[in-house]
């Protein structure tokens, strides 16, 4: 599936919708006209998408990606207050779910990105923007003491100084500084994203299934200061004895690439 089909209709609910198609996976945001809020009930159905592919052994990829303007704003902050509606910790834990997410994900940064949104980004693995993208933290001028996962993606991600100047101030920061400090991990012309985005995806889904999936594992937890040696270690062994690992090898003597199974 290239990138050119990352906006199917909008199911009438406005929710995200999934489409998969062998090893990739695409999640598209289908609110323009709401600048892609999402409600509580989105969430419900983020939650669902990602236990869909979680259970998918053959998806290595998941691709965030949004219809119209913006990428994302964040929680419906007119859920506040509702007799019904979840904290916005329940937010922060769906976000927390796509960052521990069993595939490589990549949040394709069109746009404008506000709130929740932000820390959507900084859930996923890679965050491809261009020129046209912008950012900004309103929780403190709204009021709002963040919720405890998106604290730690900031400064993990992007580093206690720029996590500051980022929620204490509600900066809005354009693409290039978004790039500067790690926000974005890549940033291509607007023309040049589609392909971007799908030779990414192609080269990811190109790896070796356990390896792939176990490292982006680890590295996440590292960052969170939980390394678990053993059982890092028990994964390499596996790794090792792998067919994965000996297709690998034979490809690289044969100059070919290889054509990996997931065992």
């Amino acid at each position: 599936m290239t990138l050119a089909d990352r906006a199917p209709a909008a199911p009438k609910s406005g929710a995200p919708s999934l489409q998969i198609e062998g090893r990739v996976a695409t999640v598209s945001f289908c609110r323009p006209a709401h600048a892609n809020r999402l409600a509580p009930e989105d969430l419900d159905t983020l939650r669902r998408h990602i236990e869909t592919v979680n259970q998918d052994a053959r998806v290595l990829v998941l691709r965030f990606v949004a219809q119209g303007k913006y990428f994302c704003s964040g929680y419906d902050i007119s859920s506040f207050g509702a007799q019904h509606a979840p904290s916005s910790t329940y937010f922060g834990e769906t976000m927390d779910l796509i960052e521990s997410a069993r595939p490589v994900t990549i949040a394709v940064v069109h746009g404008g990105v506000y709130g929740g949104g932000t820390d959507l980004c900084l859930a996923c693995d890679f965050r491809i923007g261009t020129p046209q993208s912008n950012m900004f933290m309103p929780a403190v001028r709204l009021g709002l003491h963040f919720y405890p996962g998106g604290m730690v993606r900031y400064v993990t991600r992007l580093g206690v100084d720029q996590a500051k100047r980022l929620f204490l101030t509600a900066e809005k920061i354009d693409a290039p500084d978004m790039l500067r400090i790690g926000f974005l991990t890549e940033m291509v012309a607007e023309t040049a994203l589609a392909a971007r985005v799908d030779a990414l995806t192609d080269q990811l889904a190109g790896m070796a299934p356990l390896a792939l999936v176990g490292v982006k594992k680890h590295l996440n937890l590292i960052a969170r200061g939980q390394c678990n040696v053993r059982e890092i270690e028990q994964a390499v062994r596996a790794s090792e004895q792998s067919a994965d690992m000996a297709e690998g090898a034979l490809a690289w003597k044969e100059k070919r690439r290889p054509l990996f199974v997931g065992h």
